[in-house]
């Protein structure tokens, strides 16, 4: 039987690769076929698989670029208003959500026992001054008398000294006379003897007799009258000795005393001066009570918890509003431990406020320095031994740029979701 030619082929003609069957051709000739016959979808497949993968590798860049999370919101200072000093409110200012600046009036208290106080706190200023101003001269007129009194009482001592040494010098006068007078008693007494012997023998007459007698009874009365003068001379000296005694203790008294009244002097116009300072003190604490009658705000902000009313009472450290500084915020993010390796202050934020749909940027300002878990009420005490492992998370502050469109309207509170983007 003749040979039968393969269907398409020529008798006689070698058939081509293409046209061989597959089950007869080799697995690389068969790709080699498959390959020419889908060049074009083999090129497209390739590429979009470079393609793929070239921006598999980027997005993964992009994630590892930073880091975010939705654990974040709006944080601001919210200042507590409150009365410094007591009385019943008269005026309210403000509602609740009003701006308000710095040194704007919210409320006014009842003055009227304030006003009473200052009165009386004046009063009292001046009248401690009067009193102190009196006090003044005090320290000059002490000084001065108390040197006149050292000058007088020097002299008076050396007056009663003088005097002493008269004194003395006339007691050894009349002593001396004394002894002059007795001398010449003696001599008297003498004379009488021998004119008596003379007259008994008629050597003398009695005139002769008589005059001896005459002169020795003079001269017994001269040293009477001699002794009573030293006598009296004697308690002359003593007076004087007692004089001068007395002027010295006036003299050591003066100079011991002085100086502790002039010390008194001075104790008495300080203490007068540090009343009248406590009243000038007293009088600017009443100054400041009446001022305290009006309540100003301290920073500009929103107001908010408003709870006073015309006609409460209110007491020292009760909060009567608060005001939200609304402009100053801040973003504090709540980051995992795992996501704070390579975050350091300083880094570029995007932040995305979720009520507003709005895009803000920042910069990070601080790390904390413990978990939020470690300022909790009830802290972890992982000693206990129930310890179970949980990623913690910590308040990141992120400080917002100033001057950005919308920031105004940004309030304490609201949620955010804040990027950090990563070295």
């Amino acid at each position: 039987m003749a040979q039968q030619s393969a269907p398409g082929f020529l008798a006689g003609v070698e058939p081509s690769p293409d046209d061989v069957a597959p089950r007869t051709l080799t697995p690389s000739k068969r790709v080699a076929r498959f390959a020419r016959a889908h060049r074009r979808a083999l090129l497209l497949t390739v590429a979009g698989i470079v393609v793929a993968a070239v921006a598999g590798i980027l997005l993964l860049r992009y994630l590892d670029s930073f880091e975010s999370t939705d654990d974040a919101q709006i944080e601001g200072n919210i200042s507590a208003i409150g009365a410094r000093v007591s009385g019943t409110v008269t005026a309210v200012y403000v509602e609740d959500n009003q701006r308000v600046r710095t040194g704007d009036l919210l409320v006014e208290l009842d003055p009227a026992d304030y006003r009473v106080a200052l009165a009386e706190a004046l009063a009292s200023e001046d009248q401690a001054k009067a009193m102190a101003n009196a006090e003044a001269p005090t320290n000059p007129i002490i000084t001065l008398t108390n040197s006149t009194n050292v000058a007088t009482g020097g002299q008076d001592v050396a007056t009663a000294e003088a005097d002493l040494q008269a004194s003395q010098e006339d007691y050894e006068a009349s002593l001396a006379n004394v002894k002059l007078v007795a001398a010449n008693g003696g001599l008297a007494d003498l004379e009488l003897t021998r004119s008596r012997d003379l007259f008994r023998a008629a050597a003398v007459p009695q005139q002769t007799l008589d005059q001896s007698q005459a002169t020795a009874d003079a001269t017994k009365a001269q040293l009477a009258a001699a002794r009573a003068t030293a006598d009296a001379a004697r308690r002359h000296v003593d007076e004087k000795r007692a004089h001068l005694s007395q002027a010295e203790s006036r003299l050591t008294q003066v100079r011991v005393n002085g100086p502790r009244q002039l010390e008194t002097a001075i104790a008495t116009i300080a203490s007068r001066r540090a009343s009248a300072a406590l009243a000038t003190a007293a009088a600017e604490q009443a100054r400041l009570n009446l001022s305290y009658t009006r309540v100003t705000a301290p920073v500009a902000g929103v107001v908010g918890r408003k709870s006073v009313n015309v006609g409460d009472h209110a007491v020292p450290g009760q909060a009567l509003l608060g005001i939200v500084q609304v402009a100053s915020v801040w973003v504090t993010a709540n980051f995992k431990e795992t996501q704070l390796r390579r975050m350091h202050p300083g880094q570029r934020s995007d932040i995305h406020v979720d009520a507003l749909d709005l895009d803000l940027h920042g910069v990070v300002e601080s790390l904390p320095g413990a978990s939020g878990a470690t300022f909790s009420l009830f802290p972890p005490e992982n000693a206990t031994g129930n310890y179970v492992k949980v990623v913690q998370r910590l308040s990141v502050r992120i400080r917002l740029d100033p001057d950005q469109p919308g920031i105004d309207r940004v309030r304490p509170g609201m949620s955010v979701e804040p990027k950090v983007w990563l070295p």
